[in-house]
């Protein structure tokens, strides 16, 4: 097994450099795609997003990197849009639902995390402590730390959805554990 030094100097960011900046072939890919793209439109066959990314999936393009910079859409999305129609699966991110099985103590977590409102994220906040405390008297660290990763995931949605005052609920939960 190659250490972490050893894979950085293996291959110096090559993945995330072609994830962030497309090399000629992928703006190649692109252009091509919006020509295609431009002539469905012009015959009245717009596709959205969604579409996009299940076509080129079913035509053989698996690469979620590939299907990102060709769609133009986030890599989470993709990876939800390839989820949730069964081509993909055991994928998790920060925006991918929490009711899905991850691991063991999910099922502990689920219905748990919620935003919407200041209360809801007051409540949200409550659950998770009163779980990360059960945890606690069982000894169970990892149970500990999934309550507190659903808090950050909690804490980075709701600061991405634009609800700060939310996101404090969570952040400040976080800071006392």
């Amino acid at each position: 097994m190659m250490t972490t030094e050893e894979l950085i100097q293996e291959q110096p960011l090559t993945f995330e450099l072609e994830y962030a900046d497309a090399t000629r072939e992928a703006a190649a890919g692109v252009v091509e795609h919006e020509r295609e793209e431009t002539a469905r439109e012009d015959h009245g066959e717009s596709r959205t997003k969604k579409e996009q990314i299940l076509a080129l999936y079913e035509a053989g393009t698996t690469d979620i990197a590939q299907i990102v910079r060709q769609v133009g859409a986030r890599p989470s999305y993709v990876a939800q849009v390839l989820q949730s129609a069964g081509y993909l699966s055991g994928y998790f991110d920060l925006y991918t639902t929490t009711g899905r099985e991850q691991n063991v103590y999910t099922r502990f977590f689920r219905n748990v995390l919620s935003f919407k409102t200041l209360d809801a994220a007051r409540e949200s906040v409550q659950k998770i402590d009163r779980l990360y405390n059960y945890f606690e008297r069982l000894g169970d660290r990892a149970g500990q730390h999934q309550a507190m990763v659903l808090a950050l995931t909690g804490k980075n949605r709701a600061r991405w959805s634009g609800k700060q005052e939310e996101a404090a609920v969570f952040n400040e939960w976080l800071a006392a554990h």
